[in-house]
C-alpha cells in the first residue's frame, strides 16, 4: 500500500514487516538528542574560534592565550547552550512521537473502515443505495465535509 500526496519534508510512514496493519513510528529520540548535541557543539566551536580570533587580534601575545581564551569561550558556550537544546529536543521528540502515534491509529482505523466498505460492496444482499450511501459518507468524512443530509 502506498501513500499518495506525501511531500518530501514530511516523515515517511512504513509498514512493519510483521503486520500489514501497523505503522512504524519514524521518530528516533536518540537521533534527535545527537543532533542537538552536534548543533550545540558546532555553535560552541564557532564561538570559541571567534573569541580566540578576537583575542589574537586585540593584543594577546603568542598563541597560548588566544587558544586558551577560545577554548574557555567554547566551553562556556557549550555549557550554556547544551542543556536547553537537549531539553527542547526531548520535548519536541516526545510531542512528534505522540502525533505520529495518533496518525498511525487514524490510518489503521481508516483502513479498517475501507475494508468493511469493500466487504459490503462485494456482498450481493446489500442494496446498491446502501452501498453508495455508506461509501459517500466515508468519503465525505475523509474530505472533511462531514455535514450531510440523509433520507431517513
Amino acid at each position: 500500500m502506498s501513500l499518495n500526496g506525501v511531500s518530501m519534508c514530511s516523515p515517511r510512514v512504513n509498514f512493519r514487516a510483521n503486520s500489514a496493519q501497523q505503522y512504524e513510528n519514524p521518530i528516533n529520540r536518540s537521533t534527535e538528542r545527537n543532533l542537538a548535541v552536534l548543533s550545540s557543539a558546532g555553535i560552541s566551536a564557532f564561538a570559541g574560534a571567534v573569541a580566540g580570533g578576537a583575542a589574537s587580534v586585540f593584543g594577546a601575545k603568542g598563541y597560548k592565550w588566544p587558544i586558551g581564551i577560545g577554548i574557555a569561550a567554547a566551553l562556556a558556550t557549550l555549557g550554556l547552550t547544551l542543556p536547553p537544546k537537549l531539553y527542547n529536543a526531548k520535548v519536541n521528540a516526545y510531542a512528534r512521537d505522540k502525533e505520529m502515534d495518533v496518525f498511525s491509529r487514524q490510518k489503521t482505523a481508516q483502513n479498517n473502515i475501507y475494508e468493511d466498505i469493500n466487504d459490503e460492496i462485494k456482498d450481493e444482499d446489500v442494496s446498491l443505495d446502501k452501498k453508495i450511501n455508506h461509501y459517500a459518507t466515508v468519503k465525505m468524512a475523509d474530505n472533511g465535509s462531514g455535514v450531510m443530509v440523509k433520507d431517513v
